[in-house]
């Protein structure tokens, strides 16, 4: 008989060992860490140990995501309070801003709106946008998470711009459409890649777009 079927025996017929009870007492297996043979019981010791250690090291690691998870959750917090309280366009431009850099430690942090207030016109924030990246906003489902290649938002880091990498895009929404995006960068082209969560990149939308849509009172 081949392995395969012996195993498919024992499966089939959980009471093969008690009918041969003895059989048990006799069979010696090789220790899995070591040339010495072992009894069947020794042997189900070792297996459920080592199971125990899997279970720990997953164990470990849930905790670990589960913390870290708490202290992105802090950080939303704070900069959602922060943009509650700002009563004006710059105070919330300021504070996204300031709770990116220094507390997410996003090190490039740029906004275009493309539905601008008469007294908004000479902001940095309100230059113009393509109307093909305005489109792509629309088509958003959720935050664009890759390289700047391609992409005229490339260009919105300033001076920085020829060393970022990797960018975020976030659209803004007010109601269906888009009316602005954020983009962060940074210059580790893995800080934002294609496939990572995006969880809290939407909840950073949908905070900023109800803050910007206050503070500039869109319909």
């Amino acid at each position: 008989m081949k392995s395969e079927e012996v195993a498919q025996y024992l499966v089939d017929h959980p009471h093969f060992f008690e009918e041969y009870a003895d059989l048990v007492v006799h069979l010696a297996i090789p220790h899995p860490h070591g040339g010495r043979t072992i009894s069947i019981t020794e042997r189900q010791m070792i297996g459920l140990r080592d199971k125990n250690r899997q279970l720990e090291g997953k164990m470990s690691e849930l905790l670990q995501f589960g913390e870290e998870n708490d202290v992105i959750s802090e950080k939303m917090h704070r900069l959602g309070v922060a943009i509650i309280a700002a009563s004006t366009f710059q105070s919330v431009v300021h504070s996204l801003n300031f709770h990116l850099r220094d507390d997410f430690a996003i090190p490039h942090f740029a906004l275009r709106l493309w539905r601008c207030p008469e007294s908004g016109e000479e902001l940095p924030e309100f230059a113009e946008v393509s109307v093909e990246l305005q489109s792509f906003a629309e088509t958003l489902t959720e935050p664009y998470c890759g390289s700047t290649s391609g992409f005229e938002t490339s260009s919105w880091f300033g001076e920085a711009s020829s060393h970022v990498r990797s960018q975020g895009l976030i659209a803004l929404r007010n109601g269906g459409g888009s009316f602005g995006m954020i983009a962060l960068g940074s210059e580790d082209p893995q800080r934002f890649y294609a496939g990572m969560g995006t969880l809290y990149l939407e909840r950073l939308g949908e905070m900023a777009s109800a803050a910007l849509a206050r503070v500039l009172r869109l319909p």
